[in-house]
């Protein structure tokens, strides 16, 4: 499975974005799906996760009520929906597939990784 990123840029703060990751592969529908993002000098962090149906989601209080996650298992895409940007928020971000139907905020439950997309906010 191959995962493509896409749709960060650089926006002011309080803008939005979203951003797409696209799977190369149908098993994409029976997979929980997660974003993570990467800071300069700092750990990956959980940002988002949603089960293989869309069924389930969770967020870390750090982006709760201002980002939400969806998916299309038909065009085999995650979206990460990013309101009200801070400048803390920026990072590259990387989308994950993980091992099973659920989503997790443990990196180490993901099997494939997208190639990760920046995302800057200005002050």
């Amino acid at each position: 499975v191959q995962l493509q990123a896409s749709g960060g840029g650089l926006v002011q703060a309080g803008a939005s974005l979203r951003l797409s990751c696209t799977a190369s592969r149908r098993m994409f529908s029976n997979n929980g799906m997660g974003w993570f993002r990467q800071a300069p000098g700092k750990e990956h962090e959980f940002v988002a996760g949603i089960s293989w149906n869309g069924g389930f989601t969770g967020y870390p209080d750090s982006v709760k009520g201002r980002f939400t996650v969806s998916r299309d298992n038909a065009k085999n895409t995650v979206y990460l929906q990013m309101n009200s940007l801070k400048p803390e928020d920026t990072a590259v971000y990387y989308c994950a597939a993980a091992r099973g139907a659920a989503y997790s905020s443990d990196r180490s439950q993901y099997a494939y990784w997208g190639q990760g997309t920046l995302v800057t906010v200005s002050s």
